[in-house]
């Protein structure tokens, strides 16, 4: 089991839930090779391309982000998305504990419309992710 119990990672979540806040991203990472301990590294206002210049490529982490997009010119809506990210370069018994790990991640992390696992910075890509999302709402203007 990952411990996802440390108040700031609860914070955070919220604060990235707030329609109050500019805050649209925040980042998991565990607290050292060894330990399953998650701990709040990093939050954000720059969307899935600030995240996705501060991942390493060593580590296994978990981010949780608001997108905003367009479904035509009058509306503009808000998802959020789970990442599970896995370096390229991510030790292989931190790999293994991936699956449980997320269950637990899910737990704390816990309202979000898609999930996406990224290898590689290029699966967090904005514009395919947007693509998935207006999937999963539902409402779609443009025959996507």
């Amino acid at each position: 089991m990952a411990d996802v119990s440390d108040p700031a990672i609860d914070e955070a979540y919220q604060d990235v839930r707030s329609d109050k806040s500019d805050t649209n991203w925040l980042l998991l990472d565990y607290e050292s090779d060894r330990s399953d301990t998650l701990k709040l590294t990093s939050t954000g206002k720059g969307g899935l391309a600030e995240l996705r210049e501060i991942l390493d490529e060593d580590k296994a982490s978990y981010a949780y982000v608001r997108v905003a997009y367009s479904n035509d010119k009058e509306s503009t809506r808000e998802k959020f998305i789970l990442v599970t990210w896995i370096g390229p370069h991510c030790k292989i018994m931190r790999k293994a504990k991936i699956g449980v790990h997320t269950s637990d991640v899910k737990s704390a992390l816990r309202v979000y419309s898609i999930e996406v696992a990224a290898r590689e910075k290029d699966d967090l890509n904005e514009d395919p992710i947007v693509i998935r999302l207006r999937k999963a709402g539902g409402a779609s203007y443009d025959g996507v």
